[in-house]
């Protein structure tokens, strides 16, 4: 900061400073703005943002739903298409008043589109499509209008790992402020095991919060299995024990995000409204003072009356409306959708995972963070794409680790997620593997995978990476 404000050819006004100092308090005038919160805000939404991948393939496979022949795409090569034809019905919705108004006009085809908006930040000729561009949001108002009714009957999808037996349903969960205003929509999953249920019944069939994003993990399509299919309605009543703790987590964490902006607010709102209140009734007091003595002052004093009136009246809705900006309640989360997760019947050694060996190389990856003095943390439940997120607390900066571990020597698999999220965080990104972990760990480690490793093959959803690269490529450290 003091670097930056050096740099800056501003005069600072002290009389100035004093007064912000007296009107809205010494930490406002003094302090600068917490860089921390917003850099830690930054790398949040940088893990869990939509990678232009995703973006890519959504709309490709709904083009070619929405138009079949009639849709005409072209790859152009390095991460561009070309858009000669749209749907007719795409460009009718399109044409919608109300639609027009919102994302504007549609054009009859694009020559040339990039769904990275860095790529589209060098490239003036390429046109950046995503959310809240009309040809994209064309195509998804056109999903939305004639496939819902297959989200809320089903598909199919199957877990090349071979470890998933059940059925993921999603759901959407709201909260609302005392205003009626939205504070936070997310979309919830819950996964039930149909695994533990057969062999134990159903009341004891394990239903557990899932992150949303693991469909990304799984394959599309699969072969059902012979036995019943399970009732879509019990299941649904039983999965409420679950998401009902979560979304009450979620308003819990809208809670105190609001009340932290309900204390700033408080602390420079109020007390500015309440100073300039103040300062008005001293000059009310002299100006009733001059009346006494017979000086004219009829005007004056209407016009500081009124103007503290219309400062306490803000106060008081002030008050109001922080109020009930912080009363937060859930609403009945609506079911949105529902997918059937098979086991792969023939599921790939590198693929084949022990939790036991993967959880001793976690603690390798731990400690060896540990000892190069940066902070790990440990968020595999959270499906983001890795394992670990590891912050230098000097510097902030953190490392986006995937840790992969072998009980003797062997290839090993990433999913697309976490091959997409290496390709996006690129020299952030680092994959430990521990092999010979069930014996002696060693840990090698490989700094930016996606462009320093060449999968051998990729099966589904999974790129193969043999131990010949992972030697070759990545960095050995001797771990006990």
């Amino acid at each position: 900061m003091a670097e930056i404000l050096a740099e800056l050819d501003i005069e600072v006004d002290e009389d100035y400073i004093a007064q912000v100092k007296e009107n809205l308090g010494e930490s406002l005038a003094t302090h600068y703005i917490d860089y921390t919160r917003i850099r830690e805000m930054a790398d949040r939404a940088r893990e869990h943002r939509l990678i232009p991948e995703y973006t890519q393939a959504f709309f490709q496979k709904a083009m070619e739903t929405a138009g079949g022949d009639g849709a005409k795409i072209r790859d152009r090569g390095g991460g561009f298409l070309a858009v000669d034809a749209i749907p007719f019905e795409v460009r009718r919705i399109a044409q919608e008043d109300d639609f027009k108004k919102r994302h504007g006009l549609l054009q009859r085809r694009y020559p040339i589109i990039t769904f990275d908006k860095d790529v589209a930040r060098w490239y003036a000729k390429a046109e950046f499509v995503s959310f809240g561009h009309p040809l994209f949001e064309a195509l998804l108002a056109w999903v939305e209008r004639k496939l819902t009714g297959s989200l809320s009957r089903g598909a199919v999808f199957t877990d090349p790992d071979g470890r998933m037996d059940g059925v993921l349903l999603f759901y959407e969960g709201e909260v609302q402020d005392g205003l009626g205003q939205v504070a936070g929509r997310r979309l919830f999953a819950l996964y039930a095991d149909l695994a533990t249920g057969e062999a134990c019944g159903e009341r004891s069939r394990t239903i557990r919060p899932a992150n949303p994003a693991l469909l990304w993990d799984l394959a599309e399509g699969g072969e059902l299995p012979d036995r019943p299919s399970p009732d879509l309605e019990a299941l649904k009543q039983q999965a409420l024990g679950a998401l009902l703790p979560a979304l009450a987590d979620y308003r819990k964490k809208l809670q105190a995000e609001r009340d932290r902006q309900a204390e700033i607010k408080e602390k420079y709102g109020v007390e500015s409204l309440e100073y300039l209140i103040l300062r008005l009734d001293g000059d009310l007091i002299d100006l009733y003072a001059r009346r006494e003595r017979g000086d004219r002052v009829d005007l004056p004093i209407y016009n500081k009356e009124e103007q503290k009136r219309t400062y306490e009246e803000a106060l008081a809705e002030l008050r109001r409306t922080l109020g009930q900006e912080c009363s937060l309640t859930m609403g009945m989360p609506r079911f949105v959708g529902v997918v059937r997760v098979m086991p792969a019947r023939q599921v790939d050694a590198a693929m084949q995972e022990d939790p036991d060996i993967e959880q001793v190389g976690m603690e390798v990856t731990m400690e060896y963070e540990r000892e190069q003095g940066r902070v790990p943390e440990d968020v595999a439940a959270e499906n983001l794409g890795f394992d670990v997120r590891s912050t230098d607390p000097a510097t902030g900066r953190k490392r986006y680790i995937e840790v992969k571990a072998r009980a003797k020597v062997g290839p090993v698999a990433l999913t697309q997620n976490e091959w997409f999220k290496a390709g996006r965080f690129g020299p952030d990104y680092y994959l430990h593997v521990v092999l010979n972990a069930a014996a002696q760990p060693e840990l090698y480690i490989i700094q930016d995978p996606a462009t320093n490793l060449e999968p051998q093959e990729r099966v589904e959803v999974r790129y193969l990476v043999p131990v010949a690269d992972i030697v070759g490529s990545g960095t050995r450290v001797h771990s006990t």
